[in-house]
């Protein structure tokens, strides 16, 4: 058995930090100067911290690539899973033209590029986010945005935007759920602490998206649809969250969204002309199409949301996951000890790989893309063209996320992770800022903040124990600045990008755009978080 230690360099914390950082700035260089694509650069990152936990933290060779084999492991299943049947079920609807209507309906009710990136980037996508999540939302929503003539660049950099208000509370709450088995913490407590922390962003972010891509001339057309999108999701948001748990939380906020939206637009339609500069010209209204044609070809996405959300059920997932192989890692299970300060005391390190092949999202996914397939009467031939052209489109996401998941959980169990973390909370009073952005290290190293919590969440409760701090409140920023991650992780850039058939060499260009506005919302999340800590520390929930 191995055990982890946190100061390999000279007992020096800080010489330790920057040799543990080094896949990190391996990612960033690769990705923010020299523009490599997204694939090669995880890979990249991958050997570096292959080298770091081999050369400077003393990780012996087995538990090495076991390591890198189990989060490769995770990364293809349930990850890249749901992403397939996600991008199978958009090509689905594409090949057998139902995509057109769609498009049609959307256009039909407005020819607005603005409120079509609100109804669909922002609130649609929230939907997808909060019953499927793990790449489904962005996949989903950034296809059919360049459908209907948002260039990919600009259909991927809004869709990555948007998809930060719904993160903490994604595929049925798994997020929050995962904190709160991970910490022992209370899971009311913890959902009404993120909950409270997001939900003042989510009140901007619509207009934070319209800015971003078109500045004050095109958020002054469309503020009353703006202001009524971001009050109706931030304040379902917060009501979800701390009155009837994390499971609906984002189901609710987002249904409130397209309300209020749809609502609003059709009382104030703006009255200006706009189209952003990646977008095709706006033209006249498209064609009409009756109610049922309408309803058979959104019928795919009924279907997606009607499946995940009885794979949601506590009763349905009980059956599924009686299904459920867990496997103890081979050469890793057990075969690591965690030491303190990273856990309350000397413990292994389990390594349980869950193949549930039923309750995963991903299959009820599947589901749906069969269902719609017999809804649709679609033939073989036409599935099987389906089938390959999907697999053509994610085989370098594929190798991306493998690796990047590879990358983390190697990290995470040669120590390196933890001495990032012991040196976030050498910060001291600092601590409630730099917490949130220790979330959001995570979820850009794992592309999740179901797994950022489970890597970053326990340490932050026994960082806060040891300074004196709220520990529900300091876990909580962990799931809340989380979610400003996502739209800089690599496998959120490959999603995006094989989603919306974007040329490899943008995914570096795709990257720069959205690192400023991450770090931005992030460090707005810290500041509210200080908030909460020092200035109205009655608000947080706490034990």
């Amino acid at each position: 058995m191995w055990q982890q230690t946190y100061s390999p360099l000279a007992g020096s914390l800080g010489l330790s930090a920057l040799a543990a950082a080094l896949p990190l700035f391996t990612l960033l260089y690769l990705l923010g100067v020299r523009r490599t694509a997204s694939w090669i650069a995880a890979l990249a990152g991958l050997g570096a911290a292959t080298v770091v936990a081999l050369a400077v933290y003393g990780m012996p060779v087995p538990q090495t690539v076991s390591a890198i084999l189990y989060g490769a492991a995770f990364g293809l299943f349930p990850i890249c899973w749901i992403i397939f049947w996600a991008i199978f079920l958009y090509r689905l609807s594409v090949e057998t033209g139902q995509f057109e209507i769609v498009k049609d309906s959307i256009g039909g009710l407005t020819p607005d590029r603005r409120l079509q990136a609100l109804l669909i980037a922002f609130a649609f996508g929230a939907f997808v986010e909060g019953a499927a999540g793990f790449g489904a939302p962005v996949a989903v929503a950034a296809a059919m945005l360049t459908g209907l003539g948002f260039s990919p660049f600009y259909a991927a950099g809004i869709c990555l935007l948007a998809n930060t208000a719904p993160v903490a509370f994604g595929s049925i709450g798994i997020p929050v759920i995962t904190l709160a088995g991970i910490t022992g913490l209370p899971l009311a407590k913890l959902s009404a602490s993120v909950g409270r922390i997001c939900a003042p962003v989510s009140v901007f972010i619509p207009a934070y998206l319209i800015l971003v891509m078109g500045g004050w001339r095109a958020l002054r057309g469309v503020i009353p649809a703006v202001a009524a999108t971001g009050i109706a999701f931030a304040g379902a948001q917060f009501y979800a969250s701390n009155y009837l748990g994390p499971e609906l939380t984002d189901i609710l906020a987002s249904l409130s969204a397209i309300a209020a939206c749809i609502l609003v637009t059709l009382v104030a339609r703006p009255k200006d002309h706009f189209t952003f500069d990646g977008a095709a010209h706006e033209s006249k209204l498209p064609p009409h199409h009756g109610a049922r044609a309408i309803a058979l070809a959104w019928s795919p996405y009924a279907l997606l949301v009607v499946c995940v959300l009885l794979w949601g059920r506590l009763d349905v997932k009980a059956f599924l996951n009686s299904f459920t192989i867990p496997i103890d890692w081979p050469a890793l299970h057990n075969e690591v000890l965690q030491t303190p300060p990273v856990t309350a005391k000397t413990a292994p390190y389990a390594a349980r790989y869950t193949f549930n092949y039923l309750s995963a999202s991903g299959t009820a996914c599947m589901l749906a893309c069969l269902l719609s397939a017999l809804v649709l009467r679609v033939s073989g031939r036409t599935l099987a063209l389906v089938f390959r052209t999907t697999c053509s489109q994610l085989l370098k996401p594929t190798i991306t996320v493998a690796s990047v998941l590879a990358l983390a959980f190697l990290m995470n169990y040669s120590g390196a992770t933890g001495t990032l973390g012991l040196a976030f909370a050498a910060t001291g009073a600092a601590f409630p800022f730099f917490s949130a952005l220790l979330g959001w290290l995570g979820v850009f190293l794992t592309g999740s903040d179901t797994s950022a919590n489970a890597l970053f969440g326990n340490l932050q409760v026994v960082t806060a124990n040891r300074i004196g701090l709220n520990p529900i409140l300091m876990a909580a920023a962990n799931s809340s600045g989380g979610v400003m991650g996502k739209m800089i992780s690599l496998q959120s850039i490959a999603v995006a990008a094989a989603a919306t058939g974007m040329h490899q060499d943008e995914e570096s260009r795709l990257f720069r755009f959205t690192l400023r506005h991450s770090i931005l919302l992030a460090s707005i999340i810290g500041l509210i978080v200080l908030v909460y800590a020092y200035v109205a520390p009655g608000l947080a929930p706490a034990l």
